[in-house]
């Protein structure tokens, strides 16, 4: 059994103005980097979901580049509920639980990766969050017992129904790691958080 990573690298990056995927820390792409976090976090595989026609594109390629499997959301005005639905169906069958990190949150780090895998082996619970000074961040873990309620198209707002919905068997994990809360969406994030 293994837990697996998905990248939802699918948005339109709309408030940014430039692919976010693509935006340069520390000498690789935030695309790049996220990959990075959750392999050596300790997920064994690791699906990238791009926006249509972007898997042969350079996204694609960096994403193979890196060792994951770049993967398609065709809709054009995607959620990014359906970039995780994606995402969830890309990982192989022995996976348990996959943990979903959004690529405009580069300033996470592996070792938080590591320590959700931990305490859901520890725990076995449905959900397990980053928490830094009482604010959940992302990544998010979802274990495979979830993924059929993630699937539901009636979900109103994606995957907050389904992290309401087991709100009291989430395992809340507390991390020194201010990444997990830093959303990186406008180029004055991107100055003040990355470029500085």
């Amino acid at each position: 059994m293994s837990v697996g990573g998905i990248v939802l690298a699918a948005g339109h990056s709309s408030r940014m103005g430039e692919s976010k995927a693509l935006l340069e820390i520390g000498g690789e792409t935030f695309l790049e980097r996220a990959i990075g976090i959750l392999l050596e976090g300790g997920c064994k595989t690791v699906a990238v979901v791009l926006a249509a026609g972007e898997a042969s594109e350079r996204p694609g390629e960096l994403a193979r580049g890196r060792g994951a499997r770049p993967v398609e959301n065709p809709l054009k005005n995607a959620q990014q509920i359906d970039s995780l639905r994606v995402g969830l169906e890309a990982l192989p069958d022995d996976a348990e639980a996959a943990i979903a990190l959004p690529v405009d949150h580069p300033l996470a780090n592996a070792g938080t990766v590591a320590a959700l895998i931990r305490t859901f082996r520890s725990s076995g619970g449905p959900i397990v969050r980053p928490v830094y000074h009482d604010q959940p961040g992302h990544p998010v873990l979802f274990a495979r017992e979830l993924w059929a309620e993630l699937a539901d198209p009636d979900l109103e707002e994606g995957a907050r129904d389904v992290v309401h919905r087991h709100a009291e068997e989430i395992q809340d994990v507390a991390i020194d790691d201010r990444g997990v809360t830093v959303d990186v969406d406008t180029q004055d994030d991107y100055e003040r958080e990355v470029a500085s």
